[in-house]
């Protein structure tokens, strides 16, 4: 309407060509901003500080709606670690805590993890109980004198939440402590609520099985290293499997992720562990946590964890990386601190969708005194099983070793498909 007044002018001409140009130009801009934000979205490897850039993606904590009503009128006791938060607009979130608190919710106590309710400490280190600053809640630690709620914390509670970040790999202990709260709430009678999230490593399966006699806190079912699943979706194979003591069955609600599939890829917005500082560590982490059970330094007490790994004891001139691993946020004794270290930098490499045994050959293979490598019990309670580490002494390629997994990887994915939630 505005430009009729131009129309038997030479002016309309050049001002619509103007307003044209303006158009095409603020389209530019924003098509490439979205596919930049895609980029980053499957490519970044910078540290994980921001928020939830998927919104199409709704976790389990964000739909309110669908769990007050479970809560309201109960006495509710929540596991909960840094990760649990509900995500708001505006590039922010607030703790499920003090979201619950804000709606009136009657928490009691909190339940920690390892690494602690905040998530600063440092990996295996025992965590304390201790009383929440902000909301003077009690934190009843998980990774210390007890690693499950005793029936004494649980008798005056009437529900618990469940709600961590995992990132789907066997020896990730976020899972054992999901065994052990589901079984002590199925001794004492009390239901649970599972607030899933997506799993960033959910998108295939991989690895060794773990042998019952191998089960610790690091694997505490026959599952894969890798094992494609969510929280929710392994609680229900927990139950359906009759996995808790004696045969008992946890009462569990699971409040599914929306807008989610196994194939979605997922930038997790929070570190879910010291440690796992970004997308490349996590994505990693499935074939270079295995480390740990070796005296090869996986990065710890630098800058990228989980994207490097050296010793002291690596051939130099074949292993030409190299760097000192020091005490920092997350690693107050990393392996070989202060120790000029020689390996291999993997924060460029491109990722498979597969766990890989290629470093961990290389390195073992490199070593210039193989008796220094392997830390035995931990390595076969990370692998899973005491046959990777002899397979790798006997010098076995990577896909002769991988083709004697398949057989319980097969029987794995058809026990899996009962308990899926997602495709």
């Amino acid at each position: 309407m505005r430009f009729s007044c131009f129309k038997n002018t030479v002016l309309f001409p050049i001002i619509l060509g103007i307003v044209l140009v303006l158009i095409s130009c603020a389209f530019k801009v924003k098509k490439g901003d979205v596919n930049n934000g895609k980029t980053q979205k499957h490519t970044s490897t910078s540290l994980i500080t921001e928020v939830q850039s998927d919104t199409s993606v709704v976790v389990g904590a964000n739909q309110t709606e669908n769990y007050l009503p479970l809560l309201k009128g109960k006495r509710v006791g929540i596991v909960a670690n840094q990760t649990s938060v509900v995500f708001k607009e505006g590039n922010s979130y607030t703790h499920i805590v003090d979201t619950l608190l804000s709606q009136n919710v009657d928490i009691k106590k909190v339940f920690s993890p390892e690494h602690g309710f905040r998530g600063n400490a440092d990996a295996g280190e025992l965590v304390k109980d201790g009383v929440d600053t902000k909301t003077q809640l009690p934190i009843l630690s998980l990774h210390g004198k007890h690693r499950k709620p005793t029936l004494e914390t649980l008798k005056d509670l009437d529900i618990v939440v469940f709600d961590i970040q995992d990132v789907g790999v066997r020896f990730y202990t976020y899972i054992s402590t999901l065994h052990n709260v589901m079984e002590a709430c199925a001794e004492a009678n009390i239901p649970m609520l599972i607030l899933d999230r997506p799993n960033p490593n959910g998108h295939y399966i991989d690895g060794p099985t773990l042998k019952i006699e191998n089960q610790s806190f690091l694997g505490m079912h026959p599952i894969p290293l890798v094992h494609g699943m969510t929280v929710g979706e392994y609680a229900k194979m927990i139950n359906g499997e009759k996995w808790l003591a004696n045969g008992l069955q946890c009462k569990i609600t699971v409040v599914p992720v929306k807008n989610y599939t196994h194939k979605t890829p997922y930038s997790l917005p929070i570190r879910p562990s010291p440690n796992l500082p970004n997308d490349k560590s996590i994505a990693l982490y499935p074939s270079l946590g295995l480390f740990e059970g070796t005296n090869i330094n996986a990065g710890r007490g630098t800058e990228f964890q989980f994207q490097r790994y050296g010793a002291p004891f690596l051939n130099p001139k074949t292993m030409t990386f190299s760097y000192t691993p020091q005490a920092n946020f997350g690693a107050k004794y990393p392996k070989h601190r202060g120790e000029l270290c020689y390996g291999e930098d993997l924060s460029n490499v491109e990722i498979n969708d597969e766990m890989t045994l290629k470093w961990i050959i290389k390195a073992y293979e490199n070593s210039t005194d193989k008796s220094k490598f392997f830390l035995t019990e931990g390595f076969t309670k990370h692998a899973g099983t005491a046959k990777l580490q002899k397979q790798i002494e006997s010098g076995m390629s990577e896909a002769n070793i991988k083709a004697t997994w398949q057989k319980d990887l097969d029987t794995f994915k058809k026990i899996r498909e009962k308990y899926l939630i997602y495709d």
